[in-house]
């Protein structure tokens, strides 16, 4: 029996997921296409690329010169490709989101927009509100800079509001151009970035209320959140100044898989405790799809099978790692895959900066 406090989301107003949308820049790239681009050969990046377990992703990149020569982009430049296109992918995903929810832009009472990709102010919401036309007094929140786990960080705040405010709708948005923040060069520490990273945007709906006030194609109740940061791990995951290059450029830390994998057993337990659940009552799993070896550590850690991490691991082929949208994807695909059946219960995972695993378990 689920009671309030430690995570758990208030019983009479429970919100549950009624729409969700997804959208990618138009151009699609192979790795070797980026391998390409970047006019990278050297053999130890090469095969960082190629050993991803990822085909293909959605970007960005500067268009060639009259001699074939993808010019390095400067910090304003990425800023305003970053600001442009989370905007564009983030009006197509909120859209999608709205239709299949069964809603109109109309409807929206708060949307919460998540990046990690750029900054901006005013932030996307509001260029949003302005773009789309949406009513002026619809609130917003923006959360900025937390990285790949944002989205279910950003769905526990958006949880509370829905709890707060039955019957309203409200909607996360998370937007990353991810080739916003490419460094164009042949360094170890960026070809692991450039051979990870894509650009998409993800887009969930909640509400809260009477049962009888549900869609007809209703999601899952949220029941319960959990979180877990590695303080000792703080600067394995960042998103800082290189002085040599005079920008932004994102550093992933080689361990970082083990060290999240060895810490999603944690998490999972603290979600799980007192719920009467266990792991193999969790009949749907949806993992941000962090890399191969992030993957592949998971399912060791809490005793998966690759097919429970089929949506995840099919995220990561078809589009890299989108950041803070990445499980949203995958929420897409087990939703078409009409999967879930009343009473299965689900969890969600997001790892990222800090660093940080969150959850949420879910009920269909």
């Amino acid at each position: 029996m689920l009671e309030a406090g430690d995570g758990v989301v208030t019983a009479a107003h429970r919100p549950r997921i009624t729409g969700v949308g997804t959208a990618v820049p138009p151009a699609s790239y192979s790795q070797q296409d980026v391998l390409d681009a970047f006019a990278i050969s050297d053999p130890k990046i090469t095969s960082v690329f190629r050993n991803s377990a990822i085909d293909r992703r959605h970007l960005q990149l500067p268009e060639p010169g009259p001699d074939g020569v993808r010019s390095p982009e400067t910090q304003g430049d990425l800023l305003d490709k970053h600001k442009r296109s989370a905007v564009e992918m983030g009006a197509e995903a909120l859209r999608a989101c709205l239709k299949r929810a069964g809603a109109d832009l109309s409807d929206l009472r708060h949307l919460c927009c998540v990046t990690s990709t750029g900054f901006l102010t005013p932030g996307i919401s509001a260029l949003l509100i302005r773009e789309l036309g949406i009513d002026r007094h619809c609130s917003r929140s923006d959360i900025v800079g937390m990285g790949c786990n944002a989205g279910l960080n950003a769905l526990n705040l958006v949880a509370g509001w829905s709890a707060a405010h039955p019957g309203e709708l409200a909607v996360l948005l998370c937007t990353e151009a991810c080739s916003a923040a490419y460094a164009m060069d042949a360094s170890m520490r960026t070809a692991v970035v450039n051979s990870l990273f894509g650009d998409g945007a993800g887009a969930i709906a909640l509400l809260s209320g009477p049962q009888e006030a549900a869609p007809a194609e209703e999601g899952p109740t949220l029941l319960k959140f959990a979180s877990c940061i590695i303080p000792e791990a703080v600067g394995a995951m960042r998103y800082d100044w290189d002085r040599d290059l005079g920008r932004f450029s994102f550093y992933l830390d080689p361990q970082v898989p083990y060290v999240v994998g060895a810490h999603a057993e944690i998490v999972i337990d603290r979600l799980l405790a007192g719920t009467g659940l266990r792991r193999s009552d969790i009949r749907h799993w949806l993992v941000h799809s962090g890399g191969k070896k992030v993957i592949d550590s998971v399912v060791v850690n809490l005793g998966l099978t690759r097919h429970d991490l089929r949506h995840t691991v099919g995220v990561l082929r078809d589009y890299g790692n989108v950041s803070s949208g990445s499980f949203l994807f995958s929420y897409e695909r087990l939703l078409d895959e009409k999967a879930a059946e009343p009473g299965d219960y689900g969890v969600l995972m997001t790892m990222g900066p800090g660093s940080t695993l969150e959850t949420v378990l879910v009920q269909w």
